[in-house]
């Protein structure tokens, strides 16, 4: 079974094997309209959970991407730099940003599930 866990700041966390993958939910790139750039960070730093881990640009504006959870960059989606389309046409998958080596996976416990985060959406509209 997948753990995919979401926080209140519209990002996703799926474990894969060892790696956490993340991403911005379709939520998400629907609000920010058209993507058009994104900077992703180097491989082997060190992202806090709840902190900036990327940024997303898009026609309407830029937003910081914040990491659901604490861990070492592992792999960036390089595909991103040539098609940042990717984010608004496959949020969830080809779209994801960043893998993750989990400092410490009960961090994953403070997250949201897709029902929670369903209901957080709702609450929004």
């Amino acid at each position: 079974m997948t753990t995919l866990r979401f926080t209140k700041d519209h990002e996703w966390v799926r474990l894969e094997d060892d790696l956490a993958v993340v991403g911005i939910t379709d939520y998400a790139q629907s609000q920010l309209g058209d993507v058009v750039y994104v900077e992703l960070p180097e491989i082997g730093r060190r992202v806090a959970q709840g902190k900036e881990a990327a940024v997303v640009e898009s026609v309407k504006a830029a937003s910081e991407v914040y990491a659901p959870v604490s861990g070492d960059v592992a792999e960036v989606n390089e595909a991103l730099a040539a098609d940042p389309a990717k984010v608004n046409t496959d949020p969830m998958g080809d779209g994801w940003f960043l893998k993750l080596r989990l400092d410490d996976p009960t961090e994953l416990d403070s997250l949201m599930d897709e029902a929670a985060y369903r209901r957080l959406v709702e609450e929004q509209h």
